[in-house]
């Protein structure tokens, strides 16, 4: 009786583990590719704010006391500007999960701008 009970557990876990998985393969496969560079168009830089927004898993990534951390939403005056006032960037050539890691070079990259003017509209390797 236990070992039915364990297979019947086992089994349970194997079929909602391949359900969320293959759930999260859909929704990237949903995202737009940039054809340059074969990416998803998964993240958006604010470079007023220093944050990013994930397309995918709809949250922001952004500092808090020096550490990057991630929410359904910022907190409230982050960075003492509105998220809608500025420009943001569209990354196409990276579609990981830490996009953080990219902030130097996207700080030199897309600076900020008190007008919300850019050079580039995307970011890029090169």
């Amino acid at each position: 009786m236990k070992a039915l009970n364990l297979l019947f557990l086992i089994g349970v876990i194997l079929i909602t583990t391949q359900g969320v998985s293959q759930n999260s393969v859909q929704e990237l496969e949903q995202l737009p590719i940039d054809k340059k560079t074969n990416c998803y168009i998964r993240y958006h830089y604010f470079p007023n704010l220093q944050a990013y927004f994930d397309n995918l898993k709809k949250v922001y990534y952004y500092r808090l006391n020096g550490k990057w951390t991630s929410s359904n939403e910022l907190p409230e005056n982050y960075g003492g500007y509105s998220l809608y006032n500025k420009a943001r960037v569209i990354i196409t050539d990276y579609d990981g999960e830490n996009p953080e890691q990219f902030i130097h070079i996207h700080k030199k990259k897309y600076p900020y701008n008190s007008k919300g003017r850019f050079t580039y509209a995307t970011a890029s390797s090169k």
